[in-house]
């Protein structure tokens, strides 16, 4: 389990890092210069930010602080048990429909009422918009 959420927080900083290489936005400098040749060093492929090795006793990325350093990973045993149901897939509404409402746990309950809640308030504003 420890492997799974070190390979879901290494992910994670990849992909903050891929962020950071696709949404940077560059500026041409106009005209090219005419007679300036491209030296050996700028011909060759430059080395991608994703290629670096990323850490596994950290969480590169995470700090917010100024002179902070990164969170260190812990064993899974550290992390409170709240923390490992947040990746627990939730039912739909659809599902929720379908199910008995007098059986349904409390959690289960909270989340129908808030689901079908939204859906009407949706659906009485495509009505009003229609009007």
């Amino acid at each position: 389990m420890a492997m799974n959420h070190v390979r879901l927080i290494r992910s994670i900083a990849i992909t903050r890092e891929a962020m950071g290489v696709v949404s940077r936005r560059t500026y041409s400098s106009g005209k090219a210069k005419k007679g300036s040749k491209g030296s050996a060093a700028s011909d060759a492929p430059k080395e991608s930010i994703l290629s670096k090795e990323v850490k596994s006793t950290t969480v590169v990325g995470a700090n917010i602080l100024k002179d902070g350093a990164d969170p260190k990973i812990l064993p899974d045993s550290e992390y409170p048990d709240w923390l490992w149901h947040l990746i627990d897939k939730k039912t739909a509404l659809s599902e929720l429909r379908r199910k008995n409402t007098e059986t349904l746990p409390y959690e289960d309950l909270k989340r129908f009422v808030k689901l079908d809640n939204r859906a009407r308030i949706k659906e009485n504003n495509s009505l009003k918009a229609k009007n």
